[in-house]
């Protein structure tokens, strides 16, 4: 039976909105603020559990005192925290007001360092990003550095005199006079100013030309030079050498690798050589790089085998940008070196002295390899050729970089060929040359060792560029001043000036008059030894090296005969 339900009585207010003022009677009735908590107000579902509450229903719905299942309860009021919303003070710039700042909260001030640590975390996750995108190799595992090797096998009979480091060489420093010219021997071929024109978009194709003509540079060393001997003979100076030692030690600080030179003394003259088999006859690749490359010989991109790639294509590019006309420049003496009926390389040597005090002379052979007039007067050209053999070790394509950006391509070349960019500085200093020759080689292939394109030739002036690249010639001279001085207080004898190939230094040896004859040259490796680039089948990505091109035992055999005992 449904039970009736009357409405009460709604009183009328005429003196405004709402109801008339009245007092609530037995209704439990808590006032609170805005800033304390709200809990239920009334909560008609729940059951009457406790026998010590009031049995008065109208009280149960209201009354939350002794619930223990109500959130609100008074116990724990004392963990309530009101949290503070208003923004930050902003910071008042002024000398006391770092004192002025209020204190903040506790909770506020964890707030700040964790999102302080967040941001820390995604600064660092950008800076591996960063690092990660501009490193070659990224999905590879970096390689550990090579193992170094002296360049010269020390002997136990061998006596250690000194050892110097590089340290010292720093503050040294020597002005001298202008050289002499004391002869000027072989005949040079014209310069193509045509290949300055040659970019990456119209590519030049390196041509061999040994195969037609014997265009090797002659590695004769100091002592076996017959000039220097006539020379020597004459009286006309104390200290001989060649370019290439003058400016490996004019150059040493900068050397990374191992590297050795003989000096014997006789009487009071001094004669700087190169040992059958140095490594001075070869340039160095990637020496002053942080990528290492890799140590097993085999390897087309190993420090050993990129040596006589880097040599074979000077060697050809020394030639091709000369004028083939058949015209050349004769000067004083003919070549010194050239066989009879062998038509000669487009090389001059130019025979130097220099004035280190009034005791201490220095006679130099030095070389150019190119002639060009420029306002009608003859200006000599060293030729020189950079060669790139995989963009992901130098971290820099040749073919994007060198049409829009040359100067980024050769500060990179700076930075992982420095010694071998200022050895080539020094030589043409000591050589007078008005202008050096850069050449930009590049592989046409990265694993094709043997098929190279010509990209880009760039002419320098040699003080200007040694400027830039930080070459000071009063510092160059005054390393070799130092170490002649050095030589002169030892007695009569052979001795060995070694790079350490682990440490910054140089050391002396004392050797037998008998060192580094056949028996000190280490034997050829057998043909089919040789370094050789990996080959795939004709659906590879790669093409087939020694299918594409079979004159690569040329090449070898090249390399075996004009550079005997290096292998």
């Amino acid at each position: 039976m449904v039970q009736g339900f009357e409405v009460g009585g709604v009183p009328f207010n005429p003196d405004g909105w709402g109801p008339p003022d009245c007092t609530l009677n037995n209704v439990p009735y808590a006032p609170f603020s805005r800033s304390e908590k709200l809990g239920r107000i009334a909560d008609w579902t729940r059951t009457f559990n406790n026998p010590s509450r009031s049995k008065n229903p109208s009280d149960a719905v209201f009354d939350f005192s002794n619930d223990e299942s109500f959130l609100g309860n008074t116990d724990d009021d004392s963990t309530f925290r009101l949290v503070d919303g208003k923004p930050p003070p902003r910071p008042k710039f002024g000398p006391r007001w770092r004192f002025q700042q209020q204190k903040q909260l506790p909770h506020r001030r964890d707030e700040e360092v964790e999102a302080k640590k967040r941001e820390a975390e995604k600064e660092r996750a950008r800076r591996d990003r960063h690092y990660n995108s501009n490193r070659s190799n990224v999905h590879m595992p970096r390689r550990e550095a090579a193992v170094c090797k002296s360049s010269v096998d020390i002997q136990p009979e061998w006596n250690m005199l000194d050892q110097i480091p590089f340290s010292a060489f720093s503050k040294l420093s020597l002005t001298v006079p202008e050289p002499e010219d004391l002869l000027f021997c072989g005949a040079l071929e014209t310069y193509d100013r045509t290949v300055d024109r040659i970019t990456p978009k119209n590519e030049r194709r390196l041509e061999r030309w040994f195969k037609n003509r014997n265009f090797s540079k002659a590695t004769i060393t100091t002592s076996d030079d017959p000039v220097i001997r006539r020379l020597a003979n004459e009286d006309k100076a104390t200290v001989f050498a060649t370019d290439t030692i003058l400016s490996t030690l004019m150059c040493a600080p900068r050397s990374v690798y191992s590297w050795d030179i003989v000096v014997t003394r006789v009487g009071n003259k001094l004669f700087f050589d190169k040992r059958d088999g140095s490594p001075l006859d070869l340039p160095s690749v990637h020496e002053t790089s942080q990528e290492p490359l890799p140590d097993a010989k085999d390897d087309i991109n190993s420090a050993y085998s990129l040596s006589f790639e880097a040599a074979y294509i000077n060697q050809n590019f020394s030639r091709q940008v000369l004028v083939r006309d058949g015209n050349k420049v004769t000067l004083e003496e003919p070549n010194p070196f050239a066989n009879e009926g062998e038509e000669a390389a487009s090389v001059a040597y130019r025979y130097r002295r220099w004035r280190l005090d009034n005791e201490v002379s220095l006679v130099a052979r030095c070389e150019v390899q190119s002639v060009m007039e420029v306002n009608n007067q003859r200006s000599f050209l060293t030729l020189n050729a950079l060669n790139e053999f995989d963009p992901k070790y130098s971290g820099v394509d040749w073919r994007q970089k060198l049409e829009t950006q040359r100067g980024a391509v050769l500060a990179n070349e700076l930075k992982n060929n420095a010694n071998k960019l200022a050895k080539w500085t020094a030589q043409a200093l000591l050589a007078g040359a008005d202008m050096m020759k850069l050449g930009y080689v590049s592989r046409v292939h990265p694993r094709d060792p043997f098929n190279h394109v010509i990209l880009a030739v760039n002419g320098y002036k040699p003080k200007e560029f040694s400027s830039q690249i930080n070459l000071n010639q009063a510092s160059m001279w005054g390393i070799v001043k130092s170490i002649v001085d050095l030589f002169m207080k030892l007695k009569e004898g052979k001795y060995v000036l070694v790079k350490d190939p682990s440490k910054p230094q140089v050391r002396i040896y004392e050797v037998p008059q008998d060192a580094f004859e056949n028996d000190y040259v280490e034997e050829p490796l057998p043909e089919d030894e040789q370094a050789q680039p990996p080959t795939e089948d004709g659906n590879g990505a790669e093409p087939n090296v020694a299918a594409t091109d079979v004159e690569d035992t040329e090449v070898e055999a090249f390399v075996l005969a004009h550079l005997p005992g290096i292998l």
